[in-house]
């Protein structure tokens, strides 16, 4: 019941329309990815991860991603032979390796957001100026939602 009592304010439509529009705006993003592209969306994330963090234990990102070491280990060694990501010694704990971001990588991840972006761009084009405005001002709320632990 605690879960009903949360949500007695908020209607059961307005969730779904929500949740039906986020999803079908994220799958038009992803699709406006590089075509062709040799860097798969868990590679992005990890890019992505490495370009707002910093250099990171293999652990971290395993972590952060929500995958299993090994399955970090393999990622990294694909982003490392495309010269997108370089190990080096972590300088306090020798059992450990740092990833580090390469300027290719760096390129990558820029290139991938400004495809996406520039989509989007074009998208709000379309708009009313009141639209936009109506999402400029959802934008936080949006935010705030995608950090809920709900």
């Amino acid at each position: 019941m605690p879960a009903a009592v949360e949500t007695r304010n908020v209607s059961p439509a307005l969730a779904s329309s929500l949740r039906v529009a986020i999803a079908r705006v994220n799958r038009r993003l992803r699709a406006e990815r590089l075509h062709g592209a040799e860097v798969s969306l868990g590679q992005i994330g990890v890019i992505a991860r490495l370009h707002c963090d910093g250099d990171q234990t293999i652990g971290w990102l395993a972590e952060s991603e929500g995958v299993k070491p090994p399955s970090m280990t393999r990622t990294i060694a694909s982003l490392e032979a495309l010269g997108l990501v370089r190990r080096r010694p972590h300088p306090s704990d020798g059992r450990q390796v740092l990833v580090t971001l390469t300027p290719e990588g760096k390129d990558t991840l820029l290139a991938d957001r400004r495809r996406r972006d520039v989509w989007l761009a074009r998208a709000l084009a379309d708009l009313t100026p009141e639209e936009r405005s109506t999402l400029a001002a959802a934008a936080p709320v949006l935010e705030k939602l995608a950090g809920s632990r709900r």
